[in-house]
């Protein structure tokens, strides 16, 4: 059953086809050094030894690609709303099969995948509870789901490093953190994405009410290639941008 957006969705859906290059030159095919040197990593890290694999909200399809080509992987499929993703996705291939969906509304069977991703997706999904939801029941008992984000505390909107010249301080300051907030970011000059800041427990706590529990957790530094573009990101190295979560469904109730 398709998902029912919101005009809000609807608006969002219209940005990200219209900022899709702007995703794909920047941030795929070994042009981020945050996903070459760490996001991809991880993730195949965890999703080795799963046979099929699903890429929820996959853009362009890189993360289904890295997964596909990891020897027990048999099965890769990547579902995105953004035709302009999908149609870049399916020049490149990589054995991945892609297809248009949300995450709200997965057009799969129960128990299709035993791992699924979602990489620096949620920030940007409004329908947060059914979309987990839709992830657990797609999942084979014991499958594992890999859950990135741009880290809820420390990248809190209105959170960055502070030289206060005045108490002759350095500090990193945080955000409203534990206020959920909906947003258009200005990601570069005259490029917007829509962006919703929520604390952690309200993600962990939608998984859990899905099935889904916690079984590692990872904040890992910012690595050499980003602080070597970044240069004004060398003081608060360390302060994670990325926080990486690992679940896994439940094999009965609880």
């Amino acid at each position: 059953m398709a998902a029912v957006l919101s005009e809000t969705e609807k608006q969002g859906r219209l940005l990200w086809e219209d900022c899709a290059g702007w995703w794909q030159e920047g941030f795929t095919e070994g042009a981020d050094p945050e996903y070459v040197e760490q996001i991809l990593p991880w993730i195949a890290s965890q999703v080795r030894g799963s046979s099929r694999v699903l890429d929820v909200g996959c853009g362009e399809g890189q993360v289904g690609r890295t997964a596909r080509r990891l020897r027990s992987v048999r099965f890769v499929a990547g579902v995105d709303p953004t035709m302009a993703q999908l149609e870049v996705a399916r020049r490149r291939r990589g054995g991945v099969v892609f297809g248009r969906a949300e995450a709200a509304a997965l057009p799969f069977a129960s128990g299709s995948f035993d791992a699924a991703v979602a990489c620096l997706v949620f920030e940007h999904i409004e329908d947060v509870d059914t979309a987990l939801a839709e992830v657990s029941r797609v999942l084979v008992p014991g499958g594992r789901f890999l859950f990135l984000l741009n880290h809820p505390l420390l990248q809190t909107p209105g959170s960055g490093w502070i030289d206060d010249t005045i108490l002759e301080e350095q500090y990193w300051r945080i955000g409203p953190y534990l206020v959920e907030d909906h947003s258009l970011e200005e990601v570069e000059k005259d490029v917007f994405i829509p962006f919703i800041h929520r604390p952690l427990s309200r993600y962990v706590n939608a998984m859990a009410a899905s099935g889904l529990y916690l079984t590692r957790m990872d904040e890992p530094a910012p690595p050499p290639g980003f602080l070597a573009r970044a240069a004004e990101y060398l003081e608060a190295a360390t302060i994670p941008r990325l926080l990486a979560l690992r679940a896994e469904k439940l094999s009965r109730p609880s």
